[in-house]
């Protein structure tokens, strides 16, 4: 191979026009979406009782904190994955 061959190019998933941008997005949107409800669903799995029906039926404040952070930490850990 001759030492001015140019080298090839790297493949990257980043956009190259504004409609890839906008693709990309809604892309990651709904596997953010989808894996905060998998996080907050397998949380509830995982303490006693029924996190949802707390929130909703009793209006138990706390909890509604307790699912909020939950979600609020998954969102962080898929933005973390999204920015490599």
């Amino acid at each position: 191979m001759a030492a001015d061959a140019p080298a090839p190019a790297a493949t990257s998933w980043h956009a190259q026009s504004l409609w890839q941008a906008v693709g990309n997005v809604c892309i990651f949107a709904i596997i953010g979406v989808f894996v905060a409800i998998v996080g907050f669903k397998l949380f509830d799995k995982c303490t006693p009782g029924h996190l949802g029906r707390e929130i909703v039926e009793q209006r138990n404040v706390a909890a509604a904190i307790i699912g909020a952070a939950v979600i609020i930490g998954v969102c962080i850990i898929v933005a973390a994955a999204i920015m490599g």
